[in-house]
C-alpha cells in the first residue's frame, strides 16, 4: 500500500489531540495543567489529577468520591470530551448540591464503555438510572468521545459524538421533575481510569427567581421568634436552634419550593412549619414537616406530622443533608437527599402563611443553612 506524505504525517499524530480553542461565548472549565476551579468531594485529593493535558481519575476515585466545580450553574451549554478504553463506569452530573448525593439530587449523564444494541436506563448517555438514551454510540477502542449537555429550564438535551441521545422535558418525567435545577457540575469515575478534556461552558439566562431567606447573618433580620423562648442564633452562614419554640419568616408564602440544608445530632427533634399563622404550635393553623432522625419513630424525618408518615431518608447524624419542600394547592412533596420520601394531596389549609423553624428538644440542637424559596 502506498502511503502519501500527508497521510503518513496524519498517522504519526498522537491519539490525544491538543485542546481546542473554546467557541465564542464559552469559557474554559479546565486549564489543561491544574485542577483550579475544581475540588474533590467525599474522597482523598488523590482521586483526580492532571495527566497529559487531561483530568485523570485514579483508583482513589471509588464511590462516593467525585470531582466538583467550585461554581454553581443553572442554565448552560456544557461541552467536552471523555476517553474510553476498556471498562469504564461513571458519569457527568449537573445541578449537584454542596452536600448530599450528587447523582440523585441533580441529574447524571451515565458514562459506560459498552455499546448496548438496545439502550437501557444505565447505558452510556442515559439520564441515570431512569431514562435510556435514544442510541448508544460510544467509541470504546481507546478513543476520545465528544459530549454536549444543554440545560435550559426543564429542557435537557445531550449529544454524544454529534448524535442527539437525550431530548427530555424534566417536568414530564416524574423521576426528574423535582430534581435540582441549579448546582455544581460533577465528574464521577467509580475508581475507573476516566479522562476528561476540553471542558468549557456557556451560561444561559436564568429562568427561575429565588428569594434568599438565610445565607448570611444579615438575613437573620428576615426572621422573628414566634413562640416560646428558644435559643436561635445566626452563626455565619448557619442558623442554630436549641430549646423549645419557633422562629418564623416575616413574609408569608402560599405555593412555593423551599430548599435548605439541615444538620442535627443523634435523636434530634424539630420541624419546618409552613402555611402557618406565625405563632408556632400555639397558632390556629400550620403544617409541619418533621425532623426526627429515628427510623422507627411514628413520624420520622420528612413526615407531614399528623397526616402522612415518610419513607425514612438516607441521612446521617451530624452531617448536612438537602431538604426540598414543594407546596402547591392541596399537594406537598418532600425530598431529602435526592429521594422523594413523602407525598400528600389533601392539604385543606391553602392560605398563605409563615415558614417556621422549630426547636423542640432542650438537650439537642438543629442547624439550617442556605435557605431559599421560590414562589409558584
Amino acid at each position: 500500500m502506498r502511503v502519501f506524505p500527508l497521510a503518513a504525517a496524519l498517522l504519526a499524530l498522537p491519539a490525544a489531540l491538543p485542546a481546542q480553542e473554546p467557541e465564542e461565548g464559552f469559557v474554559p472549565l479546565f486549564d489543561g495543567a491544574t485542577l483550579a476551579g475544581w475540588s474533590v468531594r467525599e474522597g482523598p485529593a488523590s482521586a483526580f489529577r492532571v495527566e497529559g493535558g487531561a483530568i485523570a481519575a485514579t483508583a482513589d476515585s471509588r464511590h462516593p468520591a467525585w470531582l466538583a466545580s467550585e461554581k454553581t450553574y443553572e442554565n448552560f451549554d456544557l461541552r467536552g470530551e471523555f476517553f474510553v478504553k476498556g471498562w469504564i463506569d461513571g458519569g457527568v452530573t449537573i445541578h449537584a448540591p454542596e452536600h448530599g448525593r450528587p447523582a440523585w439530587c441533580g441529574v447524571q449523564v451515565k458514562l459506560f464503555h459498552a455499546r448496548d444494541a438496545v439502550p437501557q436506563p444505565n447505558s452510556c448517555g442515559a439520564l441515570f438510572p431512569f431514562l435510556a438514551p435514544r442510541t448508544v454510540n460510544v467509541k470504546n477502542q481507546g478513543e476520545w468521545n465528544s459530549l454536549r449537555i444543554l440545560a435550559d429550564g426543564p429542557a435537557l438535551q445531550v449529544w454524544m459524538n454529534g448524535a442527539l441521545v437525550q431530548d427530555a422535558d424534566r417536568d414530564a418525567v416524574p423521576e426528574l421533575r423535582h430534581r435540582l435545577r441549579r448546582g455544581l457540575l460533577g465528574l464521577s469515575a467509580l475508581g475507573y481510569p476516566h479522562r476528561f478534556r476540553n471542558l468549557r461552558i456557556r451560561e444561559l439566562p436564568p429562568r427561575e427567581t429565588w428569594e434568599t431567606l438565610y445565607e448570611t447573618e444579615a438575613d437573620f433580620a428576615k426572621w422573628v421568634v414566634s413562640e416560646g423562648r428558644p435559643r436561635f442564633e445566626a452563626r455565619g452562614g448557619v442558623i442554630r436552634g436549641e430549646g423549645m419554640g419557633h422562629l418564623a419568616t416575616r413574609e408569608t408564602f402560599r405555593d412555593f419550593e423551599l430548599h435548605l440544608f439541615v444538620r442535627g445530632p443523634r435523636h434530634h427533634n424539630g420541624g419546618i412549619l409552613f402555611r402557618s399563622s406565625g405563632r408556632g404550635l400555639a397558632g390556629p393553623r400550620r403544617y409541619e414537616i418533621q425532623l426526627h432522625n429515628v427510623e422507627e419513630a411514628h413520624y420520622p424525618t420528612g413526615s407531614l406530622y399528623g397526616l402522612q408518615r415518610s419513607v425514612y431518608p438516607r441521612i446521617e447524624d451530624e452531617r448536612w443533608y438537602p431538604l426540598q419542600l414543594t407546596v402547591r394547592g392541596a399537594r406537598c412533596v418532600v425530598r431529602i437527599n435526592g429521594e422523594t420520601v413523602m407525598e400528600y394531596d389533601g392539604l385543606e389549609n391553602q392560605e398563605a402563611g409563615a415558614i417556621e423553624l422549630q426547636a423542640h428538644q432542650e438537650d439537642a440542637w438543629l442547624e439550617y443553612k442556605q435557605i431559599r424559596i421560590r414562589r409558584l
